[in-house]
């Protein structure tokens, strides 16, 4: 066998440092940069002490040159060369190897620095959206105020507090066939049920049509005639061959989602258009007066009955199912409330008489606005940029036209703080590109890689390639973003139910019935409606869970939350039949 040649130990002493270094020891995160230097150096000195012990014969040039290399390897100076060879190779080698990791180590510190603008643009977030119990209870306190104001006097509170003169509520009792024709936007439904007493709904039909895009301009006139030739085509198709004088003088209740000033139970002047519509001369007329006429030259003899907002609507499916309904919520693109109080505390209206002695009050509780919410930076920057600045505050913190936003700003803030993630993408900046549902999507993502929060970063912010702990971070978002809702939600019903005496705090109106051993606790429901609530399990189950911590462990078990459906459609049928067949008002102003 040859003697080996210093390249042949140099090959040696490559092959032993790469067999006795683990793998673990080149990956990142794996050790500790300075543990990793270390490991290193310490394996490229065996290795040089291997390669001059490799090189103790080796063949350099012949014949003289063999003799003279044999004669210093006996001296010792040949093996001694080499050794300070290999040790020069090593150490040469270990000096590299600390740049090396010394440059890492310096990735690693300003990586961390970046990821750590980004953690403190959340946690500044975090802090400024919190929702601690002794917050919501100011803001419970403050609602009831705002309610007292609203009552007082018009103008004296950001709360509309506006007058529905709904005196009587659905109570299960009613029996006939009624019809309901919700106008809100580009669509329009029509609905006929049957109800048979006893709490009861035997039939219910409905169908959804839209509205020309040219209707939505052109003349009152115009405008509901086509709406009355759509309930009449309706009446002759779903009304079991019945003919139209078999259904003379059936009664309708028309859901009308736009400002309406409501002057009775059953008309009201428009106040403006809104959601693309521009009908010029129906402005300051009475909806319910055009809708009739256009009836008559239908030939459809129907009389509305009731004129309702989809809370009004909700609070009577509501009451319908259960007497002790009293408030009704809407929660979802956007929000409003309605209650029923005592007619003698809506003090703007001085001498109003009903025959129940109760009013249902439109609170329109959107623009409800108080020192005590926790307000941040990216809520103040969506409202500037609205079409309503300084308007709708509390329905900007807590429907779902806005919740997706306002996470859409926290992830575009994190992007500006650092460029950890990659190069800003412009989606960023687009306004309402994230919907709440997408946002409902990435928080509810189970999967071990959030996989779908991947999906819809991609898809829908153009940011690829996202690395789990931004994942995870986005999802914190809106955590964030919906727990602050459904608990300033939760501080809003709370706040109506202390303004009529519902949340056991005490007085007159403790929610204790008096007169009875013990003095029983009522028992209270809150109709909920909306997408918001509804469908959005999490958002759901943060806002229950605030309401029974902001009334405590006496009270809560007596408010009960129900899911309702479609109070804009059957709720406004189910007004039409509690306020049909009475030939008299049954709400006076003196």
């Amino acid at each position: 066998m040859a003697n080996p040649s210093i390249h042949d130990g140099l090959r040696i002493f490559i092959e032993h440092l790469v067999c006795v270094t683990p793998p673990a020891l080149f990956r990142r995160n794996s050790i500790p940069p300075a543990t990793r230097s270390r490991r290193i150096f310490t394996r490229l000195t065996v290795s040089a002490h291997i390669f001059s012990e490799t090189t103790d014969t080796v063949t350099y040039g012949g014949g003289d040159g063999n003799r003279l290399i044999t004669r210093l390897l006996k001296k010792g100076r040949i093996n001694s060369a080499m050794g300070r060879l290999g040790l020069g190779l090593a150490v040469g080698c270990a000096v590299a190897s600390c740049a090396i990791a010394a440059v890492m180590v310096g990735r690693r510190v300003r990586s961390r620095r970046r990821w750590w603008k980004v953690v403190r643009a959340f946690e500044e977030f975090e802090e400024a959206a919190s929702t601690p119990v002794g917050r919501l209870r100011q803001v419970v306190d403050a609602m009831a105020v705002e309610m007292h104001a609203g009552l007082a006097s018009e103008g004296g509170s950001k709360l509309k507090m506006l007058l529905t003169f709904v005196d009587k509520l659905p109570d299960g009792s009613e029996s006939g066939i009624y019809y309901a024709l919700h106008v809100g936007g580009t669509d329009f439904r029509i609905l006929r049920i049957q109800l048979g007493g006893q709490r009861s709904i035997l039939g219910h039909d409905v169908e959804r049509k839209p509205i020309p895009q040219d209707l939505m301009t052109t003349t009152s006139e115009e405008f509901f005639d086509f709406l009355a030739l759509s309930l009449k085509d309706f009446v002759e198709r779903k009304g079991n061959n019945l003919q139209l004088t078999q259904v003379r003088g059936k009664d309708l209740g028309f859901t009308f989602s736009f400002p309406v000033k409501q002057t009775s139970v059953s008309s009201g002047t428009l106040i403006k258009w809104t959601k693309g519509f521009a009908i010029d001369d129906m402005v300051e007329q009475d909806v319910v007066e055009c809708l009739q006429k256009a009836l008559s030259r239908t030939g459809l003899d129907m009389n509305v009955a009731a004129l309702v907002n989809d809370s009004v609507g909700t609070l009577a499916v509501g009451h319908f199912y259960d007497k002790d309904t009293v408030v009704a919520v809407v929660i979802g693109t956007g929000t409003n409330a309605c209650y029923l109080e005592r007619a003698d505390a809506v003090i703007k209206c001085q001498g109003l008489l009903t025959a129940s002695g109760g009013m249902v009050i439109n609170m329109e509780w959107g623009n409800f606005w108080s020192s005590h919410l926790p307000r941040t930076s990216y809520d103040i920057d969506l409202d500037a940029e609205s079409q309503n600045p300084n308007d709708q505050g509390f329905e900007k913190m807590i429907s779902g036209m806005y919740l997706g936003d306002i996470v859409r700003r926290v992830i575009c803030k994190m992007f500006l703080v650092s460029d950890i993630f990659g190069p800003f993408s412009s989606k960023l900046s687009t306004r309402f590109v994230l919907s709440t549902p997408l946002m409902a999507a990435m928080h509810e993502d189970n999967s071990p890689d959030l996989s779908e929060v991947a999906k819809i970063l991609e898809d829908t912010l153009d940011i690829y390639d996202a690395p789990l702990k931004l994942r995870k971070l986005v999802v914190k978002v809106c955590d964030v973003v919906t727990r602050r809702a459904a608990r300033l939600a939760a501080a809003g019903i709370v706040g109506i139910l202390k303004k009529i005496g519902r949340d056991g705090t005490g007085g007159i109106t403790s929610g204790r019935v008096k007169g009875v051993k013990g003095d029983k606790l009522r028992r209270t429901v809150v109709a909920v409606e909306g997408g918001l609530y509804t469908s959005y399990t999490i958002f759901r189950e943060y806002l229950n869970e605030a309401v029974a911590e902001i009334l405590g462990d006496e009270i809560a078990p007596y408010v009960i939350l129900k899911v309702m459906e479609d109070g804009s459609g059957i709720g406004a049928a189910m007004l039409a039949a509690s306020h049909s067949a009475r030939n008299v008002d049954t709400v006076q102003v003196l």
